[in-house]
């Protein structure tokens, strides 16, 4: 699952830096004032797609960081260092391997007794911004494919 990360972070990337030359490219042809309606609720949903690539591209930075630590050998490097938690350290002593999910995006500390729990890896808003922002640029798409134009 952590080699995805190699592919998803340059897609990520790409997406983002697209989705925002098309959002403000539009909105550039003809300007803020004189694009109908339809015009500006397809480059706002273009321009929240972009937010929603760039959040969720920040959260994998932060998840492939983690699976770098992990990976990393030798001494202080058992327990993993992603999953040791504060103020929790008999968990973090039973982990034996990780995962990776990327809905909802998260580093995945698996135990021995066959339990996992996610580490504190990726930071708290990524993935309802992320969500929040897609919702939102589909909405504008949506209401801007049946809305007619003037």
């Amino acid at each position: 699952m952590a080699p995805l990360l190699v592919l998803f972070l340059p897609a990520g990337l790409i997406s983002s830096l697209g989705l925002l030359g098309y959002g403000l490219g539009t909105l550039g042809r003809t300007g803020l004032r004189r694009a109908d309606r339809r015009r500006r609720l397809r480059s706002g949903a273009a321009l929240l797609g972009a937010t929603a690539a760039a959040v969720y591209t920040w959260g994998l930075l932060h998840v492939a960081g983690a699976v770098l630590e992990a990976e990393d050998g030798g001494a202080g490097s058992s327990p993993l260092l992603p999953c040791r938690t504060p103020g929790q350290w008999e968990r973090a002593l039973t982990v034996v391997d990780y995962t990776v999910d990327y809905l909802p995006l998260r580093f995945v500390c698996e135990t021995t007794d066959g339990g996992a729990y996610a580490a504190e890896s990726v930071p708290d808003y990524v993935n309802p911004a992320a969500l929040g922002l897609t919702l939102a640029a589909a909405v504008c798409l949506t209401v801007a494919a049946t809305r007619e134009s003037p």
